[in-house]
C-alpha cells in the first residue's frame, strides 16, 4: 500500500498546478449540456475523499465494514460547491488527497482483506476499497482536464 499511497500523492502534487490553470469562469461552466461544471466535479471528488477517509480508518479498525450509500447528485446539491472559489476547492481537494496518500500509505497489511459493503453493493476488501478510490480519482481528473 505504500507505493498505492506514494502514487496518490505524486497525483495529487501533479494534479494541483494544472487544475489551478483553469479559470474561475472555465471551473463555473457545465463541461458537457445538463452536465456538472469542473467546480461540481471537484466537490465531488472532494465528498469522496471525506468518505473513502472514513471507509479505509473504519474497516482498519474494526476489521469489517458496513457503510451507507453515496448520493453523489445530492450532495452537490446541498454542498453548492460551484458557490465557492476555484482556488480554495483545488486547495482542499489536493490537501486531503495528499493526506489520504499517507492513510493508505499505512494501511496495516493484516487489515486489507476486511471485508466491506457499501450500500447495497457487493461485499469489497479494504484493499480493494484503496485501488478502486485511485481509479475513480483518475477518470474524473481526466474529465476536468
Amino acid at each position: 500500500m505504500k507505493a498505492l499511497g506514494a502514487e496518490l500523492a505524486r497525483i495529487a502534487d501533479g494534479a494541483e498546478a494544472s487544475l489551478l490553470a483553469i479559470s474561475e469562469a472555465d471551473s463555473r461552466t457545465p463541461m458537457r449540456p445538463g452536465g456538472w461544471s469542473r467546480k461540481e466535479v471537484i466537490g465531488h471528488l472532494i465528498d469522496s475523499a471525506s468518505n473513502n477517509h472514513q471507509r479505509f480508518t473504519r474497516a482498519a479498525l474494526q476489521g469489517s465494514l458496513e457503510f451507507p450509500g453515496y448520493d453523489q447528485e445530492g450532495c452537490v446539491y446541498v454542498e453548492a460547491p460551484q458557490e465557492m472559489p476555484w482556488q480554495g476547492l483545488v486547495a482542499l481537494w489536493a490537501s486531503y488527497n495528499r493526506y489520504l496518500a499517507h492513510i493508505v500509505a499505512h494501511l496495516p497489511e493484516d487489515k486489507l482483506s476486511a471485508e466491506c459493503r457499501i450500500g447495497s453493493g457487493d461485499p469489497v476488501t479494504l484493499e480493494f476499497l484503496a485501488r478502486d478510490y485511485l481509479r475513480h480519482l483518475l477518470h474524473h481528473l481526466e474529465q476536468v482536464r
